[in-house]
C-alpha cells in the first residue's frame, strides 16, 4: 500500500514538473501574472467572510436562546453561562462585518492597499 502511494506521489510530482517546465507555461506565467491572478481571486473573500459571520452569528444567537430556555426549565442540568456564552459569541460574529468596515474606513477607503515600489533612476556617486 505504501509503495503504491509512493508511486502515485512520484507520478504527480513528475506531471507537475513537466507542466512547470513546459514552454507554454513559462512563456505565459511570470510573477506579475501570478500576482494579478492571486489578487483577482481573493477579491471576493471579504464578502464571503461577511456572509459566514452573519449566518454563524444568527445560529449562535438562536442556540444561545435555546440554552437559556433549557436553563429556565431545568437550572440544575444547564448552567446559565452556556446560553450567555453562545449569545455573546453570536453577537460578536454578527458585529464582525460592521467592525471590519469601520476599520477599513478608518485606515483608508482606497482599494489599493499595497502599491508596488517603482525605481525611476539609479545613481552611483562614485568618484
Amino acid at each position: 500500500m505504501i509503495k503504491n502511494f509512493k508511486r502515485r506521489v512520484l507520478g504527480v510530482q513528475a506531471a507537475f514538473m513537466v507542466g512547470m517546465f513546459s514552454q507554454e507555461a513559462t512563456a505565459q506565467s511570470n510573477f506579475g501574472t501570478i500576482a494579478r491572478n492571486i489578487t483577482e481571486s481573493i477579491e471576493e473573500v471579504p464578502g464571503m467572510i461577511t456572509g459566514l459571520a452573519y449566518m454563524i452569528g444568527l445560529l449562535m444567537g438562536v442556540l444561545g436562546i435555546l440554552k437559556l430556555k433549557d436553563h429556565v426549565e431545568n437550572p440544575t442540568q444547564t448552567p446559565l453561562k452556556d446560553g450567555a456564552v453562545r449569545l455573546a459569541a453570536g453577537g460578536a460574529l454578527f458585529a464582525l462585518p460592521i467592525v471590519f468596515e469601520s476599520m477599513q474606513t478608518t485606515i483608508g477607503s482606497t482599494t489599493d492597499l499595497v502599491s508596488p515600489a517603482t525605481v525611476n533612476k539609479v545613481e552611483f556617486n562614485v568618484q
